[in-house]
C-alpha cells in the first residue's frame, strides 16, 4: 500500500521567510551598561523578499561623556553628538520604524539590552518582538574553518557584503543585511523556509520545550493577553501581544533565551488569553493581571505597591515626610524611596519648612536651633524663633506648588541657583540646579497624572492604520472600555456602545482617585501619541499652569548638561 502524505495546515506551514518583514539594526554605545542613557548611534535597515524597504539612522546625544577609547573605535566624538536628540526623543520614531516586525542583530543580545533598557527607563513599552542573532545562527551553519571568526567583519567578508563594516551604525547594519540573506540561503537548502522553522532552528531549544508548541494551538491570532498556568493552575507569567498565536509560539523557540523564562515554559501546562480590543487594552489588562496574580516569572510582580508619595505632617509647624500611601494634597508618586525624599528636601529647601523630625510645640518650643538656622534656611521654630502664624506662609506655598496654583517655591530655587553662579560657586550652583530640575520633573509628571485621574470620563480616539478607530473610554485614571471602528463604520454608534457598557468607576480619596500609577502612565502615553483625538471629557483637560512654564527652563539646563559632557 503506497503511504499518502497529510497536507499541511497554514498554521502548520508558518509564515514564509520572503514575506517576513526584518528590520537589522546596529547600535554605538559610550561602552557604558544597559541603561537611561548611554547609546550614541542607531542603524536599522527594513527589508523584505530581499527588498530594502526603508532605512532608519541618528546620531544620539548619550547623556554622559563618550571614552576616547570609544571615540578611537567608532570615530563618533562629543562634538558630534552635542546637537542629537537624546534616546527619550529617538524611542518613538525607531519603535514605530521597528512595528510588527522581526529583528535582527549581530550579537543581538547585546542591541536589544540596551534598546529595552532605555524604554524601560524613559517609559515606552517595549514591544518583545520576535528576535534573529547572525552570530547565533552563524555558529549553526557556517563551520569555524571556514570563517575563523564568527565577528561581522568575517562574516561580511564571507558572503561578500557591499558594505564593509566600520563600526558605525548603518554601515554595520547594512553588512548585516547581507549576511542574514547568506544566512537565510544557507538555511533553506536545508529545508527552513518559515519563520517559525528558523526560530526552531536555532540552538538551545530543548526537546520539551519545543513539544510544548502545541500549547500555542488553539489561540487566535488577534491581539491580547496570555497567561501561562503551572500545574496547580498558578499563573506563571502574563504577558501582550499583537499577535497571540504568534507571539506565543516563539516562547517554544530558540529566539527565547531567557533562562528564566525557559525555565517557567518547562512548568508550563497550558495558555489562556485574553482577546483585547487593541493594544492599549493589552497593556492595560496585563498591569492588572499581574497586580492580581503577581506571577513569579514576571519582574514587576518584585514591587507592586503604588510607589511612594510627599505630603505634609499634621501638626503645628508641619514638614514633608515620604508616605507609601496617597491621601489628598501629596505628590508622587515616585519609583523609589530615595527619589522621594531627595524631591522632599528641594522642596523644603526652597519653601523654607524645616527638615528635622521632632514634634514642636507652639507653646513650649524651647530647643537647640541647628545648622540650618544658623545659615538662615530655616526660622527655628523650634527655639520658639518662628511662631505658628510667621510659618504658614511656607506651609502654603508648598500646598499651592502641589495643587498647581502658586509657583513661589519654584521661583524661589531658581534665584539661589542665580546666585550662587553669580557667586562664582559654580558646582554648589550646578548641584541645586539639578535638584531643582528633578522637582519640577516631579511636579510636572504628578500634575500631569493627577489631571487626567480628575476626569470623570474621557473618551479619546486613536487611527488603526487602515482607516478606522482604536477607540477608549477612561475614568478617574482607569481604562473603563475599550474598542475599534473599523474602516467604514460611523464611530459615534460605536463610541456610545462602549460607554453604555463601561466600567463603573468610583473615585476614591487622593490626587489620583485611586488609580494605578502605572496604568495612568500608560494612558498618557497613549493619548500623547500622534494622531490621538479627544471625543469628548466630562470637564477640560488641562495641565496647571505654575509648573508646565518651567519647560522651557529643563531646556536650558539640559543644554548645560551637553555642553559640560563637551567640556
Amino acid at each position: 500500500m503506497r503511504s499518502v502524505q497529510a497536507q499541511l495546515a497554514f498554521d502548520e506551514l508558518g509564515t514564509p521567510l520572503r514575506n517576513t518583514t526584518f528590520v537589522v539594526f546596529d547600535l554605538e554605545t559610550t561602552g557604558a551598561p544597559p541603561g537611561p542613557s548611554g547609546i550614541t548611534e542607531i542603524g536599522a535597515v527594513k527589508v523584505r523578499g530581499g527588498e530594502v524597504l526603508g532605512e532608519f539612522a541618528t546620531l544620539v546625544n548619550p547623556g554622559m561623556p563618550i571614552p576616547p577609547q570609544i571615540v578611537s573605535l567608532t570615530g563618533i566624538t562629543q562634538a558630534m553628538v552635542y546637537d542629537a536628540p537624546p534616546i527619550e526623543e529617538v524611542l518613538p520614531a525607531f519603535l514605530e520604524f521597528i512595528g510588527g516586525a522581526v529583528l535582527v542583530a549581530h550579537n543581538s543580545g547585546f542591541d536589544t539590552s540596551h534598546m529595552r533598557a532605555a524604554c524601560e527607563a524613559h517609559g515606552y513599552a517595549w514591544p518583545k518582538p520576535t528576535v534573529v542573532c547572525t552570530v547565533r545562527l552563524a555558529r549553526r551553519v557556517v563551520p569555524r574553518d571556514e570563517v575563523g571568526r564568527y565577528n561581522l567583519t568575517a562574516l561580511a567578508l564571507l558572503f561578500g557584503a557591499r558594505t564593509r563594516p566600520t563600526h558605525r551604525a548603518l554601515d554595520d547594519a547594512r553588512a548585516t543585511v547581507d549576511v542574514l540573506h547568506g544566512l537565510l540561503e544557507r538555511v533553506g537548502n536545508l529545508g527552513v523556509h518559515s519563520l517559525e522553522e528558523l526560530m526552531g532552528y536555532l540552538p538551545e531549544v530543548t526537546v520539551a520545550q519545543r513539544a510544548k508548541r502545541h500549547l500555542a494551538a488553539d489561540l487566535p491570532s488577534a491581539p491580547g493577553v496570555y497567561l501561562f498556568k503551572g500545574p496547580k493552575d498558578e499563573v506563571l507569567y502574563v504577558g501582550t501581544a499583537k499577535d497571540l498565536r504568534r507571539r506565543v509560539r516563539t516562547y517554544f523557540t530558540g529566539s527565547e533565551g531567557r533562562s528564566r523564562i525557559r525555565e517557567m515554559v518547562a512548568l508550563a501546562e497550558r495558555v489562556d488569553h485574553v482577546v483585547c480590543a487593541h493594544a492599549l487594552e493589552a497593556e492595560v489588562r496585563e498591569l492588572r493581571l499581574i497586580a492580581a496574580h503577581r506571577p513569579a516569572y514576571n519582574r514587576r510582580s518584585k514591587n507592586r505597591h503604588q510607589g511612594w508619595w510627599i505630603g505634609l505632617t499634621d501638626e503645628p509647624f508641619p514638614r514633608l515626610s515620604v508616605v507609601r500611601l496617597p491621601r489628598p494634597g501629596v505628590l508622587g508618586p515616585f519609583r523609589n524611596q530615595a527619589d522621594a525624599r531627595t524631591t522632599a528636601d528641594t522642596l523644603a529647601g526652597a519653601s523654607g519648612l524645616r527638615t528635622c523630625t521632632q514634634r514642636i510645640s507652639p507653646r513650649t518650643a524651647n530647643g537647640t536651633p541647628c545648622v540650618l538656622a544658623e545659615l538662615g534656611r530655616c526660622g527655628a521654630p523650634c527655639a520658639g524663633r518662628q511662631s505658628v502664624e510667621a510659618y504658614t506662609p511656607a506651609v502654603e506655598s508648598v500646598s499651592g506648588l502641589i495643587a498647581g496654583v502658586d509657583g513661589r517655591p519654584l521661583h524661589t530655587a531658581a534665584a539661589h541657583v542665580e546666585r550662587l553662579a553669580a557667586g562664582q560657586h559654580y558646582e554648589q550652583a550646578a548641584r541645586h540646579r539639578d535638584e531643582l530640575a528633578g522637582l519640577i520633573r516631579a511636579l510636572g509628571r504628578a500634575h500631569r497624572q493627577a489631571s487626567l485621574a480628575s476626569i470623570g470620563e474621557l473618551i479619546a480616539a486613536a487611527p488603526d492604520g487602515n482607516g478606522g478607530w482604536e477607540l477608549a473610554v477612561i475614568r478617574y485614571g482607569r481604562l473603563a472600555s475599550a474598542g475599534v471602528a473599523r474602516r467604514g463604520v460611523p464611530p459615534m454608534p460605536v463610541v456610545e456602545a462602549l460607554v453604555a457598557s463601561a466600567e463603573t468607576v468610583l473615585p476614591e480619596p487622593g490626587p489620583l482617585h485611586g488609580a494605578p500609577p502605572e496604568e495612568v502612565g500608560v494612558l498618557l502615553r497613549w493619548l500623547a501619541r500622534p494622531g490621538v483625538r479627544l471625543v469628548r471629557t466630562t470637564r477640560p483637560w488641562a495641565e496647571p499652569a505654575a509648573v508646565a512654564g518651567w519647560r522651557g527652563w529643563l531646556d536650558l539646563v539640559a543644554d548645560a548638561h551637553s555642553l559640560e559632557h563637551v567640556g
